[in-house]
């Protein structure tokens, strides 16, 4: 059984992202392979704690594996990707963690140099997809096609017009870095940072693709499956890692971000995680009480109206709203009750309401310890 995200970093739930990144920080620096050669017992924590720094830093990958656990991991396709990494995908990001040019720059460095992409990384894409309330209450796989810069076929992304029109770069000599020495109080310093001609790639085009003129990347589309996991919401923003717009001269992808549009439903509405819906009974119903169906985000649900119901009465039906993204909490259906009151009365209406006009039950008797529409609206919401 795989170990507990918050329990590898020595952190919680509540744990805010800046400790968290500490946290990782100290374990990276601990199990790192270059200070502990050839033990495998200290590779695997540095594993452990770059996937669980993965998969914690990120609000949307956090949220979901707060809510379903490692289960809600597995999958690189939709949200949240989970899953071993390996050690060049974690050497990769320490940039983001260390900082270039820190002091952790040359205890890193060739590590980090061996793992870095080539080329310009691509921008990120933003998209909204459009959901139903169904939809958004069960959760949902959308098929769809995005129009983005793809990689260029013909030179496989680097630009170059053949094998032949690729040479080293002037700049670095092809290693990808430039190196640099400072004189300081203590002594030589020794810093490396990325080649800013070749943006580390090591390599400079001679000859372009005449497909995409040295870019790596044309416009195109892609066909994309998304995995909109149940209870989401238009206030959050989902992520698909290197989804995005394709990197120059084979540099990464940028990200799909993607937000929800709820698309109104005819009858239903959302508040929250509750889902309110207004009932119109006539006035001879709510003083004799009926049953009837009313509709649901599942179907219909039938419902007692008690005899002497009043107009602003909210009924409750529990656990027919949506889930929580962050908990197994689910909202509940709110009905509230409106009397309708006819327009329009033809003769024999009227003689019968005439009758009753001024009938002994027909006075009005507010109950003085009862509670107001808005009060019962607030208790239902608490």
């Amino acid at each position: 059984m795989k170990k507990d995200y918050y329990d590898i970093l020595g952190v919680n739930k509540s744990t805010s992202a800046d400790d968290i990144k500490k946290a990782y920080r100290k374990l990276a620096m601990q199990y790192h392979p270059d200070r502990n050669p050839g033990d495998k017992n200290a590779e695997e924590k540095f594993k452990e704690a770059a996937e669980a720094y993965d998969v914690l830093s990120n609000p949307e990958k956090k949220a979901k594996y707060d809510r379903f656990g490692h289960q809600g991991m597995s999958g690189s396709g939709g949200f949240g990707g989970g899953g071993s990494m390996n050690m060049e995908d974690i050497f990769s990001n320490f940039g983001d963690i260390f900082g270039e040019g820190s002091p952790f720059e040359s205890f890193f460095g060739n590590r980090r140099s061996s793992g870095r992409h080539r080329g310009t990384p691509g921008n990120n894409l933003k998209i909204k997809v459009k959901l139903t309330l169904q939809e958004i209450a069960n959760g949902v796989k959308k098929t769809i096609k995005v129009k983005k810069q793809v990689e260029c076929k013909v030179c496989n992304g680097s630009g170059a017009k053949d094998n032949n029109s690729v040479g080293a770069c002037k700049t670095c000599g092809g290693s990808g870095v430039v190196r640099r020495v400072t004189q300081t109080f203590l002594g030589q310093m020794q810093t490396q940072t990325t080649c800013n001609t070749c943006n580390g790639s090591g390599q400079s085009i001679t000859s372009l693709c005449n497909s995409c003129q040295g870019e790596g990347r044309v416009m195109g589309e892609e066909t994309i499956i998304i995995d909109i996991p149940a209870g989401a919401n238009p206030d959050i923003q989902f992520s698909m890692n290197n989804k995005g717009n394709a990197g120059k001269q084979g540099g990464p992808s940028g990200d799909l971000l993607i937000n929800i549009e709820e698309i109104p439903h005819n009858d239903l509405k959302r508040e929250g995680n509750h889902v309110i819906y207004d009932l119109f009974i006539n006035f001879a119903d709510a003083a004799l009480g009926c049953s009837l169906e009313v509709p649901t985000l599942n179907g219909k649900a039938k419902i007692k109206i008690d005899a002497g119901t009043q107009a602003g009465k909210v009924l409750k039906l529990k656990g027919k709203g949506f889930p929580s993204l962050n908990t197994y909490d689910r909202g509940d259906q709110l009905i509230y009750v409106n009397v309708w009151t006819p327009k329009k009365l033809n003769s024999e209406e009227t003689a019968l309401l005439e009758k009753l006009r001024n009938a002994p039950n027909f006075k009005p008797q507010p109950d003085k310890d009862g509670k107001s529409f808005f009060d019962k609206v607030r208790d239902m919401f608490g």
